[in-house]
């Protein structure tokens, strides 16, 4: 089972690139974020200043940007655990972008939805885009991942959303970064011949 991490440090950072360079901007933001308050401020998604003032940037921030250790580590750690096997079969390029666009979504449904003073960071509509990759794969492409991991998969994605109805935890987020993982399943898999299989 390829959820299994096994590589060693020097290994995992040679293998999946993509994957190691977000951990690290993770980590790195996550500093600068607790030492100042006005890049904190900067970073943050907040609805009121992207539709006042057009600070649009902050749909993009928040998706490296947390200000909890146990946010940042539970992020960080899906992202370990769920990024690799998706950056082999994608390539990097494809992976960098299904990862963005999940997070961009589920930014775009938390401003549209939530109300103007509402502010969020975290990597997870991104994280949850990359279970609704893995969702579409488990329905549509069954033959790509094993039976093992596919139960891994299942108790994960129920698992994530029961969490996700729990106070201080961005929804639309969530179920959006989810939702748009499964409409860019399709796209990013369109011609994939299986020489990769989870």
């Amino acid at each position: 089972m390829f959820f299994i991490r096994t590589e060693s440090f020097k290994q995992f950072l040679k293998f999946y690139p993509i994957v190691s360079t977000i951990v690290a901007i993770h980590l790195i933001v996550f500093l600068l974020v607790n030492i100042s308050l006005g890049l904190r401020e900067l970073m943050i998604g907040w609805n009121l200043p992207i539709l006042v003032d057009g600070q649009y940037w902050r749909l993009m921030t928040p998706i490296f940007t947390h200000t909890g250790a146990m946010h940042l580590l539970f992020n960080t750690f899906s992202l370990i655990l769920f990024g690799p096997a998706l950056e082999v079969m994608l390539g990097r390029i494809k992976f960098i972008l299904a990862y963005l666009t999940a997070g961009l979504i589920g930014n775009v449904a938390t401003l549209f939805l939530a109300d103007l003073m509402y502010s969020h960071v975290g990597a997870s509509g991104a994280i949850f885009g990359l279970f609704g990759i893995y969702l579409y794969l488990l329905f549509m492409r069954p033959e790509l991942i094993d039976a093992s991991s596919r139960q891994v998969i299942i108790v994960i994605v129920i698992i994530s959303l029961v969490m996700t109805f729990q106070p201080n935890i961005n929804i639309y987020a969530h179920l959006f970064g989810l939702i748009g993982g499964l409409a860019i399943g399709p796209i990013l898999f369109a011609g994939y011949k299986g020489h990769f299989r989870i």
